[in-house]
């Protein structure tokens, strides 16, 4: 999709590249002039310079420059081509304060799942996440991201796929449990489970050492991560809809077998205790 793409070229906006399509110009290597089409003077004389960039940028498997020329909302253009070097990614923490450390980060790569726990592994993520180009989250540029990069006292220097600015953009809101709800994901035993009770997931692993607990967060951590990857797609496949290019619409991924579910006992132990408290 990315050598269709002309709206990462200042001036450039879907509308005038939607026109751009119509006139016949549908890939890099197709540009003319466009009869028809306005175009300021800066676009037109900074476009052989930015095709040459984006040229080499795919060839040398890059998409920060895609990503820091496209807004939040076009970021799923670099699926495609990048979905090989894609992660899908989601952490949880002990709260939202700015003294808010992670307990569990999951990682999942399209095959491959990854758990990482405070205090056990950890500190495998950073090397296991340097073989990544892309990560794909939901609000993460606001939250995983910052929380990551304050924690290790490291950057990131992946493109980044924000779910919650692409969704928005399709008209699909309400954080990422409404979201998947209006796209027909049923999270089973896991509904009704959040970021909250996540925090009071931890906290009973903590206090009373409770591995139930700890596997019923690390089900509840890959279950927000997993599922991007069919966000990702739904969104990916509603966007191209909107193009000429249906032949890169995207079967529905196939979820992987995950190693940890979550204890019903648990989560109905927890309720009950969040239900007393609010009492």
């Amino acid at each position: 999709m990315l050598q269709h793409t002309f709206c990462h070229i200042q001036g450039i906006g879907e509308k005038t590249e939607q026109r751009l399509w119509q006139a016949g110009i549908t890939k890099w290597n197709k540009w003319r002039d466009p009869a028809g089409v306005p175009l300021s003077k800066r676009s037109k004389m900074e476009i052989p310079e930015i095709f040459e960039h984006s040229i080499n940028a795919l060839k040398e498997k890059d998409p920060t420059f895609f990503s820091n020329r496209l807004g939040s909302g076009d970021s799923w253009r670099l699926f495609s081509d990048f979905r090989s070097t894609t992660a899908y990614l989601d952490i949880e923490t002990t709260g939202l304060g700015e003294d808010a450390e992670i307990t569990t980060i999951a990682m999942y790569d399209g095959t491959t799942v990854y758990t990482y726990i405070n205090g056990r592994n950890l500190d495998d993520f950073l090397s296991d996440v340097q073989r990544y180009t892309v990560l794909v989250s939901y609000n993460g540029k606001s939250f995983d991201i910052p929380c990551i990069e304050k924690h290790f006292n490291i950057r990131l220097p992946q493109a980044q796929i924000d779910l919650r600015f692409v969704l928005a953009k399709l008209g699909i809101k309400g954080g990422l449990k409404g979201c998947e709800k209006q796209l027909g994901i049923n999270r089973g035993a896991l509904d009704g489970v959040d970021g909250s009770f996540a925090v009071l997931l931890w906290r009973l692993f903590e206090r009373e050492n409770d591995e139930k607990a700890l596997t019923t967060l690390l089900a509840y951590n890959l279950e927000d991560t997993v599922n991007l990857e069919r966000l990702l797609v739904e969104a990916w496949n509603r966007n191209i809809l909107k193009t000429p290019f249906s032949t890169y619409l995207l079967p529905c991924p196939e979820p992987p077998r995950l190693e940890f579910h979550p204890d019903y006992d648990c989560v109905q132990r927890i309720k009950k205790q969040f239900f007393r408290n609010s009492l």
